[in-house]
């Protein structure tokens, strides 16, 4: 179990601010997905330089778990997910990130934001070239075809998400609204389940592997909480056309932001 020295050496303002960083992942995460885009680069900045790279996904995924579960919880209550893009999209986005997550630790921590820069870039200009793109929801599949192109995008995406994390949930979502012709604010919906299906099925496995600093993790997951209760709820009041703004308002923040990480990495 990872505990101490690396909680202890994390600062009282690192900490601060770690939890503001979980608060604001949560919403983000809960609204438009991708919550792991602020998780995940506070988790670098603020665990020791030696901290392995697993125990910062691990933690990562208790935090972002916990978060995910309750804005999943609130969108239910709203929005009834489809058992036929469910079902699929879930049980693959399972197994894509159990079998990811026995790859992480072969990643190395330099290499994950440009990586990730270059599958958000790649997401904007997409989505910015379709205005009308996730504005209205008009499935384009029916039976044997939807549910193979769910479950085809519950495993690639899955897979993702044991890899590396950041941008799971933005990923799931713009894929249902490319491929399977969803709604954003339904793509939001199946999306929390699949999102919350791989941070269990990663978690479990850096559980296992005693990769996770509890004490942490619970610190940000409680914080994480808070965020998707309040971005959910947003959601859910605003629909569709609020999703997609806040959803190019993150990606280009956040891909600006990973390209100077990259920079300085590179420089």
């Amino acid at each position: 179990m990872l505990e101490f020295p690396l909680l202890g050496e994390v600062s009282l303002l690192a900490l601060g601010l770690l939890v503001l960083a979980a608060f604001g992942a949560g919403w983000v995460d809960a609204v438009v997905g991708g919550g792991g885009l602020i998780q995940l680069p506070a988790l670098l900045t603020g665990l020791p330089q030696q901290a392995p790279t697993g125990a910062v996904l691990g933690t990562n995924k208790l935090a972002a778990a916990a978060g995910t579960a309750v804005s999943s919880a609130t969108y239910i209550h709203r929005i009834r997910p489809l058992a036929a893009t469910a079902v699929p999209l879930v049980v693959c986005a399972a197994l894509g990130s159990a079998a990811g997550a026995s790859l992480a630790t072969l990643i190395p921590r330099a290499w994950m934001s440009p990586i990730v820069l270059v599958a958000l870039v790649v997401v904007g200009i997409h989505t910015l070239r379709r205005p009308q793109l996730g504005l209205e929801h008009a499935p384009r599949h029916q039976g044997r075809p939807h549910a193979l192109r769910a479950g085809a995008i519950g495993g690639a995406v899955g897979l993702y998400d044991g890899i590396l994390g950041p941008g799971t949930g933005t990923f799931f979502i713009i894929a249902m609204v490319t491929v399977l012709g969803f709604g954003f604010l339904e793509a939001s919906v199946h999306a929390k389940l699949a999102n919350l299906t791989t941070n269990l099925g990663a978690l479990l496995v850096f559980g296992v592997h005693g990769q996770i600093v509890w004490s942490l993790g619970a610190i940000m997951a409680v914080a994480n909480i808070l965020g998707g209760a309040l971005g959910a709820r947003l959601a859910l009041r605003h629909g569709s056309g609020f999703v997609r703004i806040v959803f190019l308002v993150v990606v280009g923040a956040l891909a600006l932001k990973l390209g100077w990480d990259t920079v300085r990495l590179l420089s």
